[in-house]
């Protein structure tokens, strides 16, 4: 959910659309291959390569997954079982070891914010793979789900994600394949076993000329991330806003994207996190404020044009406050259903991605539902206990 920037300082997001898949049919039944005679010839990528190339991708991004989960006793790591014909290579397997230990300190640090998984499961397919000689590049798409395990007793059953890799395999001279580098393909690495902290642009905050920014780029205050929070009740019904609209529509389109708005999947950095917000509170309410596309006192998308202030992630920032459609939230978990959630991953004053609460616990814990990566109902305390240094804003809608 990183913004891409605009115009060299102002971030913006784009959209992120669910990769079309196709799974090897078969893989899981295909035996490891022992090591091949040595060939000076380029080695071949047949349908039997792809479908290991993708158990192997699987077995990877299951183990991630599986160090979450809350169970007893030491965890086998299925990548490791892989040899011969395609298997990790040995620093790809060193850095998988270090992941999967920022994992387990990850599941740590939730089970001290009172969340726990009892179990999960993580499939991968195969979109497509491009050879150039001894070198394979694999795209393949994840789908995750975890089973919350009922700590406070109304949590969500499940909590779900769908990501986007990259995967480099090289060849050695004998015609096996190793696995030496793995990355994010989608804009933003905000997946819940994702080991490391999203990458975002180093690009100075936005910073507009003195005059628009004492008018129209209003600062938000920080909130806090402890427990527990002030009260501040928030009124569902009667009001100006649908608020379980908001909620009903984020959970409808957090995978698949509504066709009336544009995809610009994969041009540039960026993601379809502000975008996506915005379309789920305008089908909670909010009304279109036509004008200028760079008037952050403006607001409107359709599937012809939008407003940076409907796409960006500081421009929504400052129309929301300019316009005082939102109020500022002193703590994050005072939120509730259709509030939204900004954060700012490294601190340098330019927020970095935005969600939106789609269910609140009677235990005060909001679960938010966001675009890039796709997700739904991660709980609050999973995006503090994953990326405890980031800065938090918090809007009641």
């Amino acid at each position: 959910m990183r913004s891409r920037k605009l115009r060299g300082t102002r971030r913006r997001a784009t959209v992120i659309t669910a990769a079309a898949v196709s799974v090897v049919a078969g893989a899981a039944m295909l035996p490891v291959w022992s090591a091949g005679a040595s060939t000076t010839t380029e080695p071949e990528v047949d349908a039997r390569t792809k479908a290991t190339f993708q158990r192997l991708a699987d077995a990877v991004f299951t183990d991630r997954t599986d160090a979450l989960v809350d169970r007893p006793g030491k965890r086998k790591q299925i990548s490791n079982g892989f040899s011969g014909r395609v298997a990790l290579s040995s620093g790809t397997a060193r850095d998988e070891d270090k992941a999967l230990d920022r994992l387990t300190t990850r599941r740590e640090r939730l089970a001290r914010h009172g969340e726990k998984y009892s179990d999960a499961r993580t499939t991968v397919t195969l979109d497509r793979t491009r050879v150039d000689g001894r070198k394979a590049v694999v795209m393949v798409t994840e789908t995750t789900t975890l089973t919350y395990d009922r700590v406070r007793g109304d949590e969500p059953r499940t909590t779900g994600f769908q990501a986007r890799h990259r995967l480099t395999f090289r060849a050695d001279q004998r015609g096996n394949w190793r696995l030496t580098d793995i990355r994010e393909s989608d804009d933003d690495q905000l997946a819940v076993n994702q080991p490391v902290t999203p990458m975002v642009a180093s690009s100075p905050s936005p910073t507009p000329s003195a005059a628009a920014a004492a008018n129209t780029t209003p600062s938000a205050p920080r909130a806090a991330i402890t427990r527990p929070a002030p009260s501040a009740p928030k009124t569902l019904t009667g009001g100006a806003y649908d608020y379980k609209a908001m909620a009903a529509y984020a959970e409808k389109y957090w995978r698949d994207y509504n066709p009336d708005y544009p995809s610009f999947d994969g041009q540039g950095a960026g993601g379809d996190c502000t975008n996506f917000v915005s379309q789920s509170l305008k089908a909670g309410g909010w009304k279109h404020v036509p004008g200028y596309v760079y008037d952050y006192t403006r607001w409107f998308g359709n599937a012809e044009i939008q407003s940076h202030s409907f796409v960006g992630v500081n421009e929504w920032s400052w129309f929301a406050q300019n316009s005082q459609r939102v109020t500022s939230l002193a703590n994050v978990y005072q939120m509730d259903v259709g509030d939204v959630l900004q954060v700012d991953f490294d601190g340098d004053g330019s927020k970095d991605h935005t969600m939106v609460v789609t269910y609140r616990s009677a235990q005060g814990v909001p679960y938010l539902t966001y675009h890039s990566t796709n997700t739904l109902r991660r709980s609050v305390s999973s995006i503090i206990a994953s990326y405890p240094n980031a800065a938090y804003y918090a809007y009641r809608t």
